[in-house]
């Protein structure tokens, strides 16, 4: 399948796997690649950009493939070493970048030189032109439905794509709620070029995370998310659990006197706990509700595989029954 987003990046299929902390580990990420999709590495996880080198350089192992990095960029009282990430990331000759969280515009000189193509994540119109006008060369327009962080605007992929199609002119892929081949025509029909995976990607044979976190997600219906940090409009959806629970009792007993202090416990360095040893109590993690829709642990390749086959499918089988004759 051919579309602006396969051109842009040289990959095979429009399925990129998104940058998921303590999961975009080179194994992931070379997975996806191979399986002719763009896999991810996550910047961030890796804590150092001495680690990320040493990461794409375990990944140049695994693939000769296109893979990127993701640089998310959050505020923080000491930040990361954000000018080391990216003199990495441009001398290892990565060339694709997913940046997401606070305005990338500083580091995109930098990047633009380097020919690294540079995918922003988005969870408004507003932001994915602001993102289109500082000269991204394509964005990830993430729905209600995503993990991780959804934004405050609450407006679902069936409204925000078509705005998205409306609005841009670079080329944009779905994220949220994305799984298979009906996920992808549907993006596509909406005015996508591709689709962005996270929680999918989590559950497959490949991705380097505890059987615990494969089973759960196997296990969880589409209901079994929530929302949290709504308070400090700092939301992220999480699968449910003890730890979750327990935070959103706090946040409905404090009400506006709630700071990240009072939660910290819950959220705060817990992805080592649940994504390496397994302990699904330890926290909130980012879980997407298109849990609902996961229901076998694949390699990347046989579920890349599917997805194509069934989209291909539902276009030339199912949606041309349609047409009047």
């Amino acid at each position: 399948m051919r579309t602006r987003i396969t051109e842009l990046f040289g990959i095979e299929h429009p399925i990129i796997q998104g940058g998921m902390h303590y999961v975009g580990f080179a194994e992931m990420a070379a997975a996806v690649s191979n399986a002719g999709g763009l896999g991810i590495i996550t910047g961030l996880t890796q804590g150092t950009p001495e680690k990320l080198a040493a990461e794409i350089e375990r990944c140049k192992g695994m693939t000769d493939k296109p893979f990127g990095v993701n640089l998310t960029f959050l505020p923080a009282v000491t930040p990361p070493d954000y000018p080391g990430f990216v003199d990495v990331i441009i001398k290892s000759g990565v060339k694709a970048v997913e940046t997401a969280g606070n305005n990338p515009a500083k580091w995109l000189p930098a990047l633009k030189e380097a020919d690294i193509k540079v995918i922003h994540k988005c969870t408004s119109v507003r932001h994915a032109l602001k993102a289109e006008s500082i000269g991204c060369d394509a964005v990830s327009v993430d729905g209600f439905e995503c993990g991780g962080h959804p934004g405050e605007d609450d407006v679902p992929n069936f409204i925000l794509l078509p705005r998205a199609a409306e609005e841009l002119k670079i080329p944009f892929v779905s994220s949220g709620g994305m799984a298979d081949g009906r996920s992808l025509v549907a993006s596509m029909a909406m005015g996508a070029e591709g689709m962005n995976m996270g929680t999918r990607f989590i559950a497959t044979q490949e991705a380097p995370v505890h059987e615990n976190v494969k089973q759960a997600l196997i296990a969880a219906s589409e209901l079994d998310t929530r929302l949290i940090m709504r308070p400090l409009r700092n939301t992220e959806r999480v699968l449910n659990n003890d730890a979750v629970e327990r935070l959103l009792e706090k946040e409905q007993e404090m009400g506006d006197k709630l700071s990240f202090a009072d939660i910290a416990e819950e959220v705060a360095g817990v992805y080592p706990k649940i994504m390496k040893d397994g302990d699904m109590d330890a926290g909130g993690w980012s879980c997407g509700m298109v849990a609902g829709l996961i229901h076998d642990i694949p390699t990347c390749k046989e579920l890349v595989d599917r997805i194509m086959k069934e989209a291909d499918e539902i276009i030339a089988e199912r949606l041309a029954g349609f047409r009047a004759a």
